[in-house]
């Protein structure tokens, strides 16, 4: 059979796939119409006096700004206030325990297999039926999902529990760079069905509410914009730190150090970062190159830097648990995404007074202000990233300015404080709205 045969019958079975799923999913839709008789404005519970109970569920808690934004807001919302749940799907060792990364035992999730990351009609629908005995067991008022799959089976199951309000945030924008043309029309085609389930649709910035609301996904009254918020008080005491990383590595205080931070997955584009890494030798022949984070893509990665013949000069360390030590010790930090929602490492690095080149995609020109607080380049081009970098290096006056610039544009504005506040605030306006408060 010939490579055009091949891949023409490729395209039929994946269509083939994705009718499927669809069947299946409007079929779910339709055989459980009929028990939404009377909706969520049935169930009135009573909030005046009690706790607001909340069940706020993921995909997974891997390493990433899903899993801090959902686990913090479990964690610092007021209890005398809230009662909350956090329910999460179970990662892969590739993609780390945000958790336990960060030390955190102060949240207790419950776990359910059902929410991994792809789409299995029988496995979804089996969870769905599990987060539907867990809503109608625990009573909430408030369900609020996060992230692609948590979004579909949580906001599901609301509406067969007749949850009073229905709340879903976007941290990124899955519909451009992560599936298939025909996967993605399917995803597209499903949020926009869920998006009539939702009484809130959050986003995090302008940038993406614009992308989301393009592609016709719910109505313009109901996206809030609720931009990230990271505990940033480490990365300002990050200076103190500085030394501890070098002295570990065994690298002199002399020696350019460039970092990247990010989980090694197609869409962040590391090999970008790995292609760069020439260029910036051939004006600085002792620079160390980090690459901070692990991922499915690893051992490819290594694989490239030999092929390169940049071994001596990158080294992979994994996840890390110490990041303000790591960006004390940076002297210019990197992302080369292809796509991002609100990048954490850039909030991070900035916080931390570091100088930043980053991708012009997404959302990170809210971040970083090109030529104040920090270098935006064009996404896919090794060449320009490389550029940003030696330019970086070159001026460390300059490069101090923008840190300094970076972190008064980050902090407070992207402070923990501020989106607790926020959600606070999101949550009863949406219990006001509907007279449960």
């Amino acid at each position: 059979m010939g490579f055009v045969a091949m891949r023409h019958r490729r395209i039929q079975h994946e269509t083939l796939k994705n009718r499927m799923r669809m069947n299946a999913i409007k079929y779910f839709y339709q055989n459980n119409s009929s028990r939404q008789a009377g909706g969520r404005e049935d169930l009135q519970t009573e909030v005046k006096t009690d706790r607001i109970k909340v069940v706020r569920l993921i995909s997974r808690l891997s390493v990433g700004g899903p899993a801090i934004h959902a686990a913090l807001l479990t964690e610092r919302l007021d209890p005398k206030r809230f009662e909350q749940i956090l329910v999460a799907g179970v990662g892969t060792e590739q993609e780390g325990d945000m958790l336990a990364l960060t030390n955190n035992s102060r949240v207790k999730p419950i776990f359910l297999n059902g929410l991994g990351r792809e789409i299995s009609p029988r496995h979804d629908f089996k969870a769905v039926r599990e987060v539907v005995a867990l809503l109608r067991h625990h009573k909430p008022h408030i369900v609020h999902t996060h992230t692609a799959k948590a979004g579909f089976v949580g906001r599901m199951a609301a509406r067969l529990a007749r949850v009073p309000i229905v709340i879903h945030t976007f941290h990124g924008n899955v519909f451009q760079g992560y599936f298939s043309p025909a996967k993605t029309r399917l995803f597209i085609s499903i949020e926009k069905r869920l998006a009539s389930y939702s009484d809130r649709i959050v986003v995090l910035s302008e940038q993406q509410k614009e992308e989301i609301a393009g592609l016709g996904i719910g109505r313009d009254e109901q996206f809030r914009i609720v931009p990230l918020g990271l505990n940033l008080e480490p990365f300002l005491q990050a200076s103190t730190l500085r030394g501890q990383l070098r002295a570990e590595l065994g690298i002199a205080p002399d020696v350019p150090l460039v970092g990247i931070v990010a989980r090694l997955v197609p869409i962040k584009a590391i090999d970008l970062f790995l292609q760069a890494v020439k260029p910036v030798l051939a004006q600085h022949p002792r620079a160390v190159f980090l690459v901070v984070g692990d991922g499915e893509l690893r051992v490819a990665l290594e694989e490239q830097t030999r092929k390169l013949g940049i071994m001596d000069s990158v080294r992979f360390l994994g996840f890390r648990s110490d990041l303000p030590r790591i960006y004390a010790d940076l002297d210019c930090v990197t992302l080369c995404s292809l796509n991002e929602g609100t990048p954490v490492a850039i909030i991070e690095a900035l916080a931390s007074a570091r100088p930043v080149v980053a991708t012009d995609v997404g959302s990170v020109r809210e971040l970083v202000r090109h030529g104040h607080s920090g270098t935006l380049v064009p996404a896919g081009n090794p060449e320009q990233l490389a550029q940003g970098i030696i330019a970086t290096l070159h001026n460390p006056a300059r490069s101090d300015s923008h840190g300094l610039a970076g972190r008064q544009q980050v902090y407070p504005a992207w402070d923990a404080g501020r989106l607790v506040g926020d959600i606070e605030t999101l949550y009863l306006d949406a219990l006001r709205q509907k007279s449960y408060i």
